[in-house]
């Protein structure tokens, strides 16, 4: 009997052995939220201004000569759509509304791979404008709007929230805030002097367009800066602050951009709000003012839609929008999201992934993003197609 229970005991004994010996050896499994951590951990951020880690290709999966050949190419292809001096703005535009520079930079750019800097070359400190790439800040602006839930459906008609006459009329009325990013409002009036129709060489200088009849928002899309200015206003009227600072508040002052960058107002562009007096912006730099930046600001913001919308720990915007923005919306158009280029179809730029995205403005100023590379390429005051500095770029990458 009493042997009988010492063997019990001694079993009982090695099996409590053995299961502590296991569990010693087993390796501990992380946490959901600390696989979460380790890998937001390897996303790497830029600091403020100047703080912004430079690596070599290599270091990043790059062939250091290949990415040097594309840079040295794009160094080549000064723009010639308009001199440094902008003396050709009204020839090209139209009577002017707003201020100009009286110069430019040259041919600028930079090359993020991982977040890091792989290339950089001109003053991409330089401030400048950057024409149509501030309407995919507008958009931003608008996904914020959207996130605060003070627009409770992208669908919903603009005159729901906003009931300054300019929605009133029966073709008015029935444009959405999806309409407005799409460039598919088919808003009709002026605003600021500007009439929708771009008639007349004066006003619209070689973008007069012939007259034609308006069709059903919606259904038809035209790049239009009048309608994109009508847009810029509405979302003032919601925010009922200036949108640069609404811009600076949301979203420059938590990527650490620098101080340097301004959204210039028109001569003419002001509404008043509350009783008070506030500057409307626009949606480029057709006929002046606009988004003055530098290329170094327009990295940080390419590379926040790269991190879909995520800064360190803070979601800047949400990554639902950033999705929504850049997902192509059907047959009308081109491939364009909400004032966003895309290339679903591999047309705009065939060397680069389906995946890939860009903010475009005249010069030509191009901030592109490659999801699937994970990089930024921002380009300003070029004459070349795009793709060619994409091909080479891409062609640097390492399998």
């Amino acid at each position: 009997m009493i042997l009988d229970t010492m063997l019990k005991n001694r079993i009982l004994y090695l099996a409590l052995a053995l299961s502590t010996l296991a569990c010693q050896q087993q390796p501990q499994q992380p946490t959901a939220t600390a696989q979460t951590h380790r890998t937001e951990a390897k996303v790497y951020y830029p600091g403020k201004g100047d703080n912004w880690e430079k690596k070599q290709p290599e270091q990043v999966g790059m062939d250091a000569s290949l990415l040097q050949e594309a840079v040295a190419w794009a160094k080549q292809q000064e723009t010639t759509q308009m001199p440094k001096d902008f003396s050709t703005q009204e020839e090209i535009f139209g009577r002017m509304l707003g201020p100009i520079p009286n110069d430019r930079a040259s041919t600028n750019g930079i090359i993020l791979k991982d977040g890091y800097i792989v290339a950089e070359w001109g003053e991409t400190e330089r401030v400048d404008p950057t024409y149509s790439v501030a309407k995919s800040v507008l958009s931003t602006m608008l996904g914020i709007t959207i996130d605060r839930g003070m627009i409770q459906d992208v669908k919903d008609p603009v005159a729901k929230y906003v009931q300054d006459g300019g929605y009133d009329s029966e073709q008015n009325r029935k444009a959405t805030w999806e309409h407005h990013a799409r460039q598919t409002s088919e808003w009709e009036g002026e605003m600021w002097g500007k009439k929708h129709d771009f008639v007349g060489k004066e006003e619209f200088g070689r973008g007069e367009r012939k007259p034609r009849e308006l069709q059903e928002p919606g259904t038809y899309y035209e790049y239009n800066d009048v309608r994109i200015n009508r847009f810029a206003l509405s979302l003032l009227r919601l925010w009922k602050k200036p949108l640069p600072e609404v811009f600076e508040d949301e979203v420059m002052d938590p990527i650490d951009a620098s101080d340097t960058w301004k959204y210039v107002p028109y001569r003419n562009s002001y509404a008043e709000i509350d009783g008070k007096r506030m500057p409307s912006v626009s949606g480029g730099t057709r006929w002046g003012g606009g988004l003055w930046i530098s290329a170094r600001d327009e990295a940080r913001f390419g590379y926040l839609f790269l991190r879909n919308g995520r800064w360190k720990d803070k979601q800047i915007v949400s990554e639902d929008w950033v999705k929504e923005a850049t997902t192509s919306r059907g047959p009308v158009g081109p491939d364009y999201g909400y004032l966003w280029w895309l290339n679903t179809e591999g047309k705009a730029w065939p060397s680069a992934p389906t995946t890939s995205y860009a903010a475009l403005g005249a010069g030509s100023n191009t901030i592109w993003i490659d999801p699937e590379h994970d990089i930024v390429i921002v380009w300003r005051w070029h004459n070349g197609n795009p793709d060619e500095l994409i091909k080479r770029v891409l062609a640097a990458v390492k399998k």
